[in-house]
């Protein structure tokens, strides 16, 4: 794991490489980062986190409800939601590809 430097689109392709949605490369005690990906037509099978969560959206379009707030999200969204708060990505219309961090670090 790296220690401290890096480039988005290495993250993507080892995420590819794993075949799964979510890559995490970063991992502390305070916190945890991945980077998620979901494709267009897709579905978010995310359920809520013991953690709080921020996201960055690098690219892609979409919609999210957050405690049933409802936003379009594109590339350079930031959304931040509380632990234990039901969450999700849908109306997905291009890839999302989007960094997420963990405070404290994600609970497996």
């Amino acid at each position: 794991m790296d220690k401290g430097l890096f480039d988005i689109a290495e993250l993507a392709r080892k995420r590819e490489r794993r075949g799964q949605l979510y890559f995490e490369f970063l991992r502390r005690a305070a916190m945890s980062a991945g980077v998620y990906v979901l494709p267009a037509g897709g579905t978010d099978p995310q359920k809520p986190h013991k953690e709080d969560e921020l996201y960055y959206v690098v690219t892609g379009h979409a919609r999210m409800k957050v405690a049933g707030e409802d936003r379009e999200v594109k590339a350079g969204s930031v959304i931040f939601v509380a632990a234990d708060v039901e969450h999700r990505f849908y109306d997905i219309s291009e890839e999302l590809v989007v960094l997420v961090f963990f405070a404290p670090a994600e609970s497996s």
